[in-house]
């Protein structure tokens, strides 16, 4: 089973409707599923800060900014 992780950040609206497209996804096609704020870790706000909302696949990380939802499912599916 894939396992896709969320890194956002409170009060974030394009990651709002990424972790909305990954619910949509996740009810067809089970996977499991974590979301990491990165507010208060600086790693974290470096790595990502300004690219959020970032979604790693199994640790590759596949979008930024943006999730598309037919190329997440291809991806959780294979």
């Amino acid at each position: 089973m894939r396992h896709v992780v969320l890194y956002s950040r409170p009060g974030c609206h394009l990651c709002e409707v990424a972790r909305e497209v990954i619910d949509r996804v996740r009810q067809a096609e089970p996977f499991t599923f974590d979301e990491v704020s990165i507010e208060g870790d600086d790693a974290l706000e470096l790595a990502y800060g300004i690219r959020i909302p970032v979604v790693e696949i199994d640790g590759d990380e596949r979008f930024e900014i943006e999730v598309d939802p037919v190329e997440l499912t291809a991806l959780v599916r294979s």
